[in-house]
Protein backbone atom coordinates (compact mmCIF):
# COMPACT_ATOMS: atom_id res chain seq x y z
CA UNK A 1 0.00 0.00 0.00
CA UNK A 2 1.27 3.55 -0.79
CA UNK A 3 1.78 5.56 1.98
CA UNK A 4 -0.52 8.37 2.39
CA UNK A 5 1.95 11.33 1.86
CA UNK A 6 2.74 9.67 -1.65
CA UNK A 7 -0.71 9.94 -3.12
CA UNK A 8 -2.51 12.59 -1.44
CA UNK A 9 -2.35 16.10 -1.72
CA UNK A 10 -1.75 18.37 1.24
CA UNK A 11 -5.05 19.47 1.24
CA UNK A 12 -6.45 15.87 1.12
CA UNK A 13 -4.54 14.79 3.90
CA UNK A 14 -6.84 14.53 7.69
CA UNK A 15 -5.46 16.59 10.81
CA UNK A 16 -3.85 13.47 11.94
CA UNK A 17 -2.07 12.60 8.79
CA UNK A 18 -1.39 16.45 8.54
CA UNK A 19 0.06 16.48 11.81
CA UNK A 20 2.05 13.52 11.30
CA UNK A 21 3.96 15.08 8.41
CA UNK A 22 6.10 17.45 11.24
CA UNK A 23 9.46 15.50 11.81
CA UNK A 24 10.20 17.75 15.04
CA UNK A 25 13.16 19.10 13.89
CA UNK A 26 12.20 22.30 15.69
CA UNK A 27 13.21 24.25 12.62
CA UNK A 28 9.94 26.90 12.92
CA UNK A 29 10.25 27.24 16.40
CA UNK A 30 13.31 29.49 15.85
CA UNK A 31 12.65 33.21 16.30
CA UNK A 32 13.15 35.05 12.86
CA UNK A 33 13.22 38.87 12.20
CA UNK A 34 12.87 40.24 8.91
CA UNK A 35 14.86 42.77 7.54
CA UNK A 36 12.60 45.49 6.67
CA UNK A 37 14.62 46.99 4.06
CA UNK A 38 15.95 43.94 1.86
CA UNK A 39 12.65 41.42 3.26
CA UNK A 40 15.75 39.31 4.48
CA UNK A 41 14.31 36.29 6.71
CA UNK A 42 17.25 36.61 9.42
CA UNK A 43 17.15 33.39 11.69
CA UNK A 44 17.98 32.80 15.56
CA UNK A 45 19.60 30.45 17.55
CA UNK A 46 16.52 31.50 20.00
CA UNK A 47 13.51 29.17 20.55
CA UNK A 48 9.86 30.46 21.06
CA UNK A 49 9.14 29.93 25.14
CA UNK A 50 6.98 27.22 24.42
CA UNK A 51 9.76 24.90 23.07
CA UNK A 52 10.80 22.31 24.84
CA UNK A 53 13.85 22.12 23.28
CA UNK A 54 14.50 18.49 24.76
CA UNK A 55 11.23 16.91 23.27
CA UNK A 56 12.29 19.34 20.33
CA UNK A 57 8.17 19.87 19.99
CA UNK A 58 5.58 22.54 21.66
CA UNK A 59 5.24 22.07 24.84
CA UNK A 60 1.64 23.26 24.92
CA UNK A 61 0.71 23.25 21.00
CA UNK A 62 -3.07 23.09 21.32
CA UNK A 63 -3.23 25.91 23.33
CA UNK A 64 0.00 27.92 21.56
CA UNK A 65 -1.86 30.84 19.91
CA UNK A 66 -3.05 31.94 23.64
CA UNK A 67 0.28 32.63 24.82
CA UNK A 68 2.23 33.34 21.59
CA UNK A 69 -0.60 34.84 19.26
CA UNK A 70 1.97 35.75 16.43
CA UNK A 71 2.81 31.49 16.23
CA UNK A 72 2.25 30.97 12.51
CA UNK A 73 -0.18 28.20 12.01
CA UNK A 74 0.99 25.76 9.24
CA UNK A 75 -2.04 25.12 6.50
CA UNK A 76 -1.99 23.76 3.03
CA UNK A 77 -3.15 27.41 1.93
CA UNK A 78 0.12 29.39 3.21
CA UNK A 79 2.36 27.17 3.18
CA UNK A 80 3.56 28.72 -0.43
CA UNK A 81 3.27 32.16 1.18
CA UNK A 82 6.09 30.92 4.13
CA UNK A 83 9.37 31.14 2.02
CA UNK A 84 11.44 31.10 5.31
CA UNK A 85 10.46 27.00 6.20
CA UNK A 86 13.93 25.45 6.08
CA UNK A 87 13.70 23.23 3.35
CA UNK A 88 13.82 20.25 5.04
CA UNK A 89 10.28 20.93 6.28
CA UNK A 90 8.42 18.00 5.06
CA UNK A 91 5.44 20.25 4.38
CA UNK A 92 7.55 22.45 2.24
CA UNK A 93 9.32 19.43 0.39
CA UNK A 94 5.54 17.61 -0.21
CA UNK A 95 4.46 20.88 -1.83
CA UNK A 96 7.59 21.30 -4.03
CA UNK A 97 6.73 17.57 -4.80
CA UNK A 98 9.68 16.35 -3.62
CA UNK A 99 10.01 13.34 -1.33
CA UNK A 100 10.09 13.14 2.26
CA UNK A 101 14.04 12.47 3.16
CA UNK A 102 15.06 9.33 4.52
CA UNK A 103 15.41 10.51 7.92
CA UNK A 104 11.92 11.70 8.23
CA UNK A 105 9.98 9.55 11.12
CA UNK A 106 7.35 8.38 8.48
CA UNK A 107 10.13 6.81 6.48
CA UNK A 108 12.48 5.68 8.94
CA UNK A 109 10.06 4.62 11.69
CA UNK A 110 11.86 6.09 14.20
CA UNK A 111 11.52 9.72 15.81
CA UNK A 112 14.74 10.19 16.66
CA UNK A 113 16.38 9.65 13.04
CA UNK A 114 15.28 13.53 12.34
CA UNK A 115 18.25 14.02 15.22
CA UNK A 116 20.78 11.61 14.49
CA UNK A 117 20.81 12.94 10.80
CA UNK A 118 21.65 16.59 12.46
CA UNK A 119 18.61 18.34 10.75
CA UNK A 120 17.05 19.26 14.29
CA UNK A 121 17.90 22.17 16.90
CA UNK A 122 18.06 20.02 19.55
CA UNK A 123 20.38 21.07 21.77
CA UNK A 124 21.57 24.28 19.60
CA UNK A 125 19.30 26.71 20.96
CA UNK A 126 18.19 29.08 23.63
CA UNK A 127 14.92 29.96 25.17
CA UNK A 128 13.34 33.36 24.13
CA UNK A 129 12.75 33.42 28.14
CA UNK A 130 16.74 33.82 28.99
CA UNK A 131 16.87 37.09 26.69
CA UNK A 132 16.58 40.88 28.32
CA UNK A 133 14.84 41.65 25.47
CA UNK A 134 13.13 40.53 22.23
CA UNK A 135 15.77 42.18 19.98
CA UNK A 136 18.61 40.28 21.88
CA UNK A 137 17.85 37.44 19.74
CA UNK A 138 19.30 39.15 16.92
CA UNK A 139 22.99 38.29 19.03
CA UNK A 140 22.36 34.92 18.63
CA UNK A 141 22.15 34.62 14.75
CA UNK A 142 22.14 30.98 13.33
CA UNK A 143 23.96 29.08 10.71
CA UNK A 144 22.64 28.73 7.55
CA UNK A 145 21.16 25.57 8.90
CA UNK A 146 17.96 27.39 10.18
CA UNK A 147 17.11 27.57 6.34
CA UNK A 148 19.32 25.25 4.25
CA UNK A 149 18.90 21.64 5.23
CA UNK A 150 17.22 19.68 2.78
Amino acid sequence: MTPFWEHKTLAEMTPGEWESLCDGCGLCCVIRFEDEDTGEVIPTRVHCKLFDSTACRCSDYANRKQYVPDCIKLTPHNIEALEWMPKSCAYRRLHEGRPLAAWHPLVSGDPETVHTAGVSVRGQTISELDLENEEDALDHEAPEWALERG
